[in-house]
């Protein structure tokens, strides 16, 4: 849980320490909006991927079952910057599927964190394997990481692009050459 009052306190400070007065107008109430923006996109942390995931419904088909280019929006946790792209996710149900929006809503849990993609990518399909028990799960992240782009070697449009393969996706070349064709429709 985010404590707004020391993160009010904590930008304050940073205020002073870049050199601004922090009772000028355009300041005087940004501590507070830092705050709430801090709690919003930050609220991840007090989630739980398996209240999503739980809500599952009987299916006779155990096809692939894919939801691509589910936007999001995350916090590098090394430079507190933002990295924002979209994350695919392909399961291999075991007779339980999850309605779709629950998928997007399990990017969500992740990625309302201080996180690195790479990370945010093993713990969805962590999560997937663990409440659904599918036979396989494939999930891919690319990224613009404002870290990158804006600051440093200044590389704006370059992506960062992360996969994580469980069960069935691991060993089936098969499956990963079918997720990455049905990916590219």
């Amino acid at each position: 849980m985010v404590d707004e009052k020391k993160v009010k306190e904590a930008i304050s400070l940073l205020l002073e320490g870049i050199g601004e007065d922090v009772n000028r107008e355009g300041l005087k109430d940004t501590p507070d909006r830092i705050a709430r923006m801090y709690t919003e996109i930050l609220a991840g942390n007090d989630d739980d991927a398996g209240v999503h995931l739980s809500k599952r419904f009987h299916v006779e088909n155990n096809e692939m079952v894919l939801e691509k280019d589910i936007v999001f929006y995350s916090m590098c946790e090394h430079h507190m910057m933002p990295f924002y792209g979209k994350a695919h996710i392909a399961y291999i149900p075991n007779g339980e599927v999850v309605g779709l929006s629950k998928l997007a809503r399990t990017v969500e849990v992740f990625a309302r964190r201080l996180q690195i993609q790479e990370q945010m990518t093993a713990q969805i399909a962590d999560a997937m394997m663990e409440e659904l028990k599918p036979q396989g799960v494939m999930v891919v992240l690319e990224a613009e990481h404002l870290c990158m782009t804006m600051r440093g070697v200044k590389k704006p449009g370059s992506k960062t692009v992360t996969m994580a393969a469980r069960g069935a996706f691991e060993t089936d070349e098969n499956l990963k050459n079918m997720f990455f064709q049905m990916l590219n429709c």
